[in-house]
């Protein structure tokens, strides 16, 4: 199932997939190119997140606990790039740095915060791959259930525009008295999201609270900045990804943008050989296991191009047994990367060899 927002809405989608008790990845990518996944397993939520890289949201949570250092004395998580949030959560209930209900809190917070932002687009795409449940599952969201409180939420949220326009603005306080139960936290950097995720408190009720301080001039809240990124003189490595599953494609995609590199992802195996082609990569990603073409008769395809007879090609793959491994050797690829892989591995590889 695939389409835009403007033939259906998000509201639609994730009761057709509850509706089908269907188990696999919803991908919802906004116009601005922001992404979310959310997982679901028999029709139930299970997990959402979005591209946050720098687990962001999960040190807010943990912040609100006070174990904003926790994070740093994790090991990486295995669960993938694109459930990384979700392994560090379980790396944390494992160490017992917090426990099943501080982390049930945690991943429920997450999944309606992320609810709040999807359901409100009307532009964007979306795709939904029925996929094994993740596991190690702690919780679920029915939806049909939520639904109609967050129409309310969402409706609640849109009286306070455009006196606050975002939930990423940051509040400043005008009098010393004012917002006594936020006070510790609104110092000009703090967003009013993050307001909500130290406090425990609703987004709603964090926006009502700064709106009625903003009419008595209490508060004050700056416009957003956007930043603009500068142009980067240098040519950066061109990477294409080569790999049937849209989610795989799009993390994979977005990390490594955000790490400099110019990406192109392709899901289809028999529109990948002409992509290739066409922007000549200093690298590629193919995953092994695809309809039609496999990455083995794709690499060796590849290889018997003089034009990318050395260009590195790193296999990915599910499995991690030697065969796979000789096999993958002996149509030339040049490295090995086993999933699920984090970003840290992911960044390694691919630094290891572009042209950087």
């Amino acid at each position: 199932m695939q389409g835009t927002l403007r033939e259906i809405d998000v509201y639609t989608i994730i009761h057709l997939i509850e509706f089908g008790q269907r188990t696999g990845e919803l991908l919802i990518e906004s116009t601005s190119g922001k992404f979310w996944f959310l997982f679901f397993h028999n029709g139930e939520l299970i997990y959402a997140t979005d591209t946050d890289s720098n687990l962001t949201r999960l040190r807010d949570y943990l912040h609100g606990l006070g174990l904003e250092h926790a994070l740093d004395r994790l090991a990486n998580s295995k669960l993938g790039i694109n459930v990384l949030e979700y392994g560090q959560i379980w790396s944390l209930l494992e160490s017992n740095v917090i426990n099943p209900t501080q982390a049930k809190s945690i991943i429920e917070s997450t999944m309606r915060e992320v609810l709040f932002d999807i359901l409100s687009l009307y532009q964007g795409t979306f795709v939904f791959e029925i996929s094994p449940a993740l596991t190690p599952k702690l919780t679920q969201l029915k939806f049909s259930q939520i639904s109609s409180e967050f129409a309310r939420h969402l409706q609640r949220w849109q009286q306070f525009y455009p006196v606050i326009q975002s939930s990423n603005q940051c509040p400043v306080l005008m009098s010393n008295d004012a917002l006594p139960h936020l006070r510790n936290w609104i110092d000009g950097k703090t967003t009013i999201r993050q307001l909500s995720r130290y406090s425990g408190l609703d987004i709603c009720k964090i926006g009502q609270d700064i709106y009625e301080a903003i009419a008595t001039g209490e508060v004050t809240v700056p416009p957003l900045v956007l930043n603009v990124p500068q142009q980067v003189k240098v040519q950066s490595p061109r990477v294409v990804c080569i790999d049937d599953s849209v989610t795989i494609c799009r993390a994979v995609e977005y990390i490594l943008h955000n790490h400099g590199y110019q990406v192109m992802a392709v899901s289809s195996p028999i529109k990948a050989l002409s992509v290739i082609f066409q922007h000549k990569p200093d690298l590629v990603l193919c995953d092994i296991t695809m309809p039609e073409i496999d990455g083995y008769e794709l690499c060796g395809m590849l290889r018997r191009s003089s034009a990318f007879a050395k260009v590195p090609i790193i296999m990915l793959t599910g499995k991690d047994g030697f065969i796979d491994r000789v096999k993958a050797r002996m149509v030339g690829a040049t490295e090995y990367l086993t999933k699920p892989f984090g970003e840290k591995e992911l960044l390694t590889t691919v630094e290891k060899y572009s042209k950087r």
